[in-house]
């Protein structure tokens, strides 16, 4: 399974660094932006798969593991570097574990929140890749 990284635009300054997300240079327009953090010790994060969103993972602080899975491979990668995201195609499987403590996870969806777009259920999106 391939990976899809994003690198984003940063413009480097002895007075902080400034990293730049424009809709016009993403491979679709954010419709949702949220992120995560605070994630316990040994949690973990995602456990499903969309029909028709895409997203884009940005590791804003710290790290964590994202693995993902499209039914046939599966893939796991340490996000550390805030200007570098992974984009996450439709019908991907994502799970997101091993924070680091202060890590946070920037996520850019292509779509609004929309339940029925999940696939929460392992054995009903393996189902659903094999058919494809």
């Amino acid at each position: 399974m391939e990976v899809n990284w994003i690198d984003i635009p940063s413009i480097k300054d002895p007075r902080g660094n400034l990293a730049v997300l424009e809709n016009s240079k993403l491979p679709f327009d954010t419709k949702r932006v949220y992120y995560l953090y605070d994630v316990p010790s040994g949690s973990a994060r995602g456990g499903h798969a969309h029909k028709n969103l895409l997203q884009l993972i940005v590791p804003l602080s710290g790290s964590f593991e994202l693995v993902l899975n499209d039914g046939f491979d599966e893939v796991a990668i340490t996000l550390h570097n805030p200007i570098r995201g992974v984009l996450i195609p439709i019908m991907v499987w994502r799970e997101l574990r091993n924070f680091s403590a202060g890590a946070v996870c920037l996520v850019l969806a292509s779509e609004e929140y929309i339940e029925e777009d999940y696939i929460r259920d392992w054995e009903e999106f393996v189902s659903k890749t094999k058919s494809s």
